[in-house]
């Protein structure tokens, strides 16, 4: 049997945006009824990543949690923040042209960090299910993120089960 569900999120602009999602995911499971099989938890969007983690219960002073805040420190170090043109060779006149015409502007091209993040760390996870129960350890949760800081929208994370 496959399930799918689609859960609408809306993202900030200016900082990454964490969503914990695993209270969606097991309302998925339910729904779907399935006691034995997989939940992938899935973004589309190429600047989006979905991962297994554990809460840190304190928060900093960004308003992420002290583990997400120190993922998006760790990732400034490696992928800097694309604050100007540039740093990357992405986007280039091709890419800029493009967007134009389909109705983005330019600042909203300069999200390559968000790309490259996005292919580093994925845009899946793929969690057991055993007997009706996601098997994501005792802290374990699901976080889908948008690494896009150059406008808030909305986002649609993906949930599809497998199983019997």
């Amino acid at each position: 049997m496959v399930f799918k569900k689609a859960v609408k999120l809306q993202s900030n602009d200016k900082v990454c945006t964490f969503h914990n999602v695993t209270a969606q995911a097991k309302e998925a499971l339910r729904e779907s009824g399935i006691k034995n099989g997989i939940v992938v938890v899935y973004s589309h969007h190429t600047t989006c990543s979905v991962i297994t983690q554990e809460c840190a219960f304190d928060m900093s002073m960004t308003g992420l949690e002290t583990l997400q805040q120190d993922l998006v420190d760790v990732f400034e170090k490696m992928v800097p923040t694309c604050s100007r043109e540039g740093i990357y060779l992405h986007p280039g006149p091709k890419a800029l042209k493009f967007a134009e015409e389909h109705g983005e502007d330019a600042r909203g091209c300069h999200n390559t960090d968000a790309h490259l993040i996005s292919s580093i760390i994925g845009r899946s996870q793929t969690i057991v299910v055993d007997e009706g129960e996601m098997d994501l350890g005792e802290f374990g949760f699901i976080y889908f993120i948008d690494w896009d800081k150059t406008r808030a929208r909305q986002r649609t994370v993906q949930i599809m089960i497998i199983g019997e």
